[in-house]
């Protein structure tokens, strides 16, 4: 904790300059002028003001009452102060407290000396004063200092503003000027030389239809050449995004290194998606063939890809989760992480331990230089002291760390703004000078959208300030208040740290994410009891897995094999967090929704200052957050209706997919079949479901609406088996089923024609792919896995407490046919799922032998296919079905059988 009042006299100017590039960064040359124009008046009128003042003079009454020889009216008999002489009583009065000029009216000698501070009156004129040294007996007026005082901060603010509107608009400039805007709004084909600025990241594959886009590269770059169709070449320096969907391996375009220089023919330019973004062009490139590269990375760069590298070769042989993670705590290199971990990070609000942040530096110099707050006194710790090395080698020795530590863990807005406060912090250290935080923290961001005014709409960096700003403010304060009411120091440090971080950060993330997260409070407390353990060992194992001695990578294993136990430690808390069903809420995004969760949380602070006066109230609050977490079924469906009591089936809504969930008797468990394009949307409908035990996952087929949801199946619950179709195509798809059902240690087992299974009161029929000697169909909808389920209720086999159910996959018409010639006894059934989303492609025969009575099509909204199409939608009503869809519908759940069969909607 700081001791005394905290200075803040660079707040203010490195928020102004942060407003002023945030508002100018890749805009227009117009506004960014007027901008100028506008702040440099401003600063001008002050300048002019603050000047008049001074000609004018200050108050006379600080001169009222000087009697001869040097008196003044408090005490007359006084003379002129002692040792300095007299000289008519004379006082050269500045215009500011650092000494503008003289007063007006007051004679100066060229000889006089005005400086002020500790030279202030050495080789002045004998009897002459200045107005930092009071006359004996007078207090000058507070309007005598703080006029200028004011005067001079605002004349700063200003300047500060306009320095960071002009660096903006340098940096924006690079956006307009040259062929390459022009072409991209042409969607021009060019061959173009390029270099590359950034790690390279892959895309999550998005589900398109049935299928999954390729996987795709993207990097940043810097064109340096551009040739058009017509030959002409252009020397350039445009900032684009380059696009590669890669067709085969990633790891050639993933292992690119900033500073590789390549040449890229038949590139397609397209503008960005948004406006006012930091590139000028999307350059798609072909990723077939690998990276077409020309020039290596720099010597530095080639270093810090080697320990990179390394680290990964050294983690390779730790559990998936713990090898996925230990490279991105350490480096922030997140190429390993599978989407459900990383969904598991981001619902937890534990992403920013990937980010590489703050606290990675800190726990790194504070190896060299021990605790900060200790490094300028004797009783200094860490190597440095015990080494016996100088102050100011120790603050070079620190300089030269961060370097490596951005040049390794990148220039994201985290490790810059750390790096700038732990340079200032060093430099502080090294002239001796005493430390202080929030200065440090304001000169940090002054001096970092200075360099770089993009990050003033970054919003990476702005979590990162604020959170930092409110472990320098608020954690300090709330600390204090935990400890009188009788939390340990350090339990009520952490825990303060962790709530003011979240209470200023919590609104920035539901702007842009649209979410509250319930257990980031608790899930970063346990989680930053690894997270030094970890990263320490971490550092380790990159500083040796590089080194040339044969014997330097099995030590770098040794370390990160032990660095994989708390890396896994932080992993699980992750998974936990994120498997509660409350652990997130929805909640309005954009500036509405930020402003409101801001205000939720004054009213939450200022009502939890008041709990230890209200115990019951306390215990009442926290067993409604308890809950609220757990979310148990019954007293959800008791508040919200959803589900419904006694639901044998339900239809996802999972966009435009298929996920559906038959009851299996126990609470709790049910069987899915299919598990929809998107794990976030299936795992949230079987959590408002209530289901922790999954017997069976039964996948129709391997398009990806249908198993690219599958990790939010397996997520946080126990899943026996996965059976899937005869035929593995798409192959893409399949590998990838194989691959999520290993990691989660579920095996995997293939249908087989005829099977019948039964699990509690429900029982089922594959239909469908057919047994031999009827052929085996070669496309992956008609080798969809139809069934005929059966939900027998209570009453036993009876009709009227029988529900009949048929899944037909995604067959295609000529598939149903073959099912109907297959099956030429099947009967009419209560509930038909509707093939292939409600398109057109249906079979009236199948239809009219099914004469289902209700119609379920799942379907996404506003989807470019035109799904359910009318004439299904006029088959149904020909036969006198009712239809129902999760466009409109949201989930759907049937309940009741026979007379009392029903279908609830859950709200579109």
């Amino acid at each position: 904790m700081q001791e005394g009042p905290p200075d803040l006299r660079l707040v203010p100017p490195a928020l102004a300059a942060w407003a002023a590039a945030a508002l100018t960064v890749g805009a227009t040359a117009g506004r960014a002028v007027v901008l100028l124009a506008v702040l440099l008046a401003g600063a001008l009128a002050v300048g002019l003001a603050t000047a008049r003042g001074s000609a004018t003079g200050q108050p006379r009454s600080r001169d009222t009452g000087r009697q001869a020889g040097g008196g003044t009216a408090a005490d007359p008999g006084r003379g002129a102060d002692p040792g300095r002489g007299a000289e008519s009583g004379r006082v050269i009065e500045p215009d500011a407290e650092q000494g503008n000029g003289p007063a007006v009216g007051h004679a100066t000698e060229p000889d006089v000396d005005l400086r002020t501070g500790p030279a202030a009156g050495r080789g002045a004129e004998p009897g002459i004063r200045q107005a930092a040294d009071p006359l004996p007996g007078q207090v000058p007026g507070p309007g005598v200092v703080a006029r200028p005082r004011r005067a001079v901060a605002v004349l700063t603010v200003l300047l500060c503003a306009a320095a960071a509107t002009a660096s903006a608009a340098l940096h924006s400039a690079d956006l307009y000027r040259g062929p390459v805007p022009e072409l991209a709004r042409r969607y021009a084909v060019v061959e173009a030389d390029l270099t590359v600025t950034g790690d390279p990241r892959q895309i999550r594959p998005q589900v398109r239809g049935d299928r999954a886009a390729p996987r795709s590269v993207v990097l940043d770059a810097e064109l340096t050449q551009v040739v058009t169709a017509g030959g002409t070449v252009t020397a350039v320096r445009t900032p684009v995004l380059v696009l590669a969907p890669v067709r085969g391996p990633t790891a050639p375009w993933l292992r690119l290194l900033p500073s590789t220089r390549l040449r890229v023919t038949g590139a397609r330019l397209a503008p960005p998606r948004l406006d006012g973004d930091r590139i000028a062009a999307v350059l798609r490139v072909s990723g077939r063939g690998g990276p077409p590269v020309v020039g290596p990375p720099t010597a530095v760069q080639r270093m810090a890809g080697k320990l990179r590298a390394g680290l990964r070769e050294a983690s390779e042989g730790l559990p998936p989760d713990a090898r996925a993670l230990l490279p991105g705590l350490v480096v922030g290199d997140t190429s390993r992480m599978e989407p459900d971990l990383y969904d598991a990070f981001a619902a937890t609000d534990l992403v920013h331990l990937t980010a590489v942040s703050g606290s990675n530096l800190t726990i790194v110099l504070a190896l060299l230089i021990g605790p900060p707050g200790l490094a300028l006194r004797a009783e200094r710790r860490g190597l440095a002291a015990g080494l016996g090395v100088s102050l100011r080698t120790t603050a070079l020795l620190g300089g030269a760390l961060t370097l490596a530590f951005v040049i390794v863990c990148r220039p994201e807005p985290s490790v810059l703004r750390a790096a700038a406060c732990g340079l200032i912090t060093l430099l502080a250290i090294g002239t001796g000078r005493r430390r202080s935080l929030i200065p440090a923290l304001a000169a940090a961001v002054l001096l970092l959208v200075l360099y770089d005014p993009w990050l003033a709409r970054s919003y990476g960096f702005l979590l990162s300030v604020l959170a930092t700003g409110a472990l320098l403010t608020l954690g300090p304060v709330w600390s204090a208040g935990m400890q009188r009411r009788g939390v340990p120091p350090r339990l009520a440090e952490v825990l303060a740290a962790a709530c003011a971080a979240q209470a200023v950060c919590a609104p920035v993330v539901a702007m842009m994410a649209a979410r509250v997260s319930l257990v980031a409070i608790p899930c970063n407390l346990f989680a930053e009891l690894a997270v030094a353990p970890a990263t320490v060992l971490g550092f380790a194992a990159l500083a040796a897995a590089p080194a040339a001695m044969p014997a330097a990578m099995p030590v770098a294993e040794l370390l990160a094999r032990i660095a994989g136990w708390p890396t896994g430690w932080i992993a699980r808390v992750a998974r936990a967090g994120a498997a509660l069903p409350g652990a997130e809420i929805d909640w309005p995004g954009g500036w509405r929704g930020g402003l409101l969760l801001a205000a939720v949380t004054v009213a939450v602070v200022l009502l939890a200052r008041r709990a230890p006066h209200h115990p019951w109230l306390s215990a009442v609050c926290a067993v409604l957050l308890l809950l609220a977490l757990v979310r148990p079924a019954p007293l959800t469906g008791a508040l919200t209706g959803w589900p419904p009591g006694g639901w044998k089936f339900v239809m996802c809504d999972v966009g435009q997919g298929d996920a559906t969930v038959l009851a299996a008797g126990e609470k709790g468990t049910a069987v899915v079949v299919d598990a929809g394009p998107d794990p976030v949307l299936v795992d949230r409908c079987l959590r408002d479901l209530g289901v922790t035990r999954v017997p069976v996952v039964l996948l129709s087929h391997f398009h990806a609406d249908h198993v690219s949801g599958l990790p939010g199946v397996l997520r946080g619950r126990s899943v026996g088996a996965i059976q899937t179709t005869t035929l593995l195509e798409p192959r893409g798809q399949a590998a990838f089923v194989h691959r999520v059902a290993a990691g989660a240690g579920v095996p995997v087992t293939v249908v087989q024609p005829g099977e019948r299974r039964r699990i509690g009161p429900l029982d089922w029929q594959v239909l469908w792919p057919p047994p031999p000697p009827h052929p085996t169909p070669r496309e992956a909808n008609d080798a969809s896995v139809a069934l005929l389920v059966r939900h027998t209720g209570p009453g036993g086999g009876a009709a009227a407490n029988s529900l009949t159910l048929l899944l037909p996959g995604d067959l295609e018409p000529s598939g149903q046919q073959g099912l109907l010639r297959a099956h030429p006894g099947l009967a009419a059934v209560d509930v038909l799922k509707v093939a292939h989303h409600g398109s057109a492609h249906q079979d009236p025969g199948l239809l009219r032998r099914a004469a289902p009575r209700l119609a379920l099509v799942p379907v996404g909204r506003d989807n470019p296919y035109g799904h359910p199409a009318p004439a299904a939608l006029a088959a149904f009503a020909s036969l006198g079905t009712a239809v129902l869809r999760t466009d409109r519908d949201g989930a759907i759940a049937v309940v009741g059988a026979g007379a009392d069969l029903a279908a609830v909607p859950g709200g579109g």
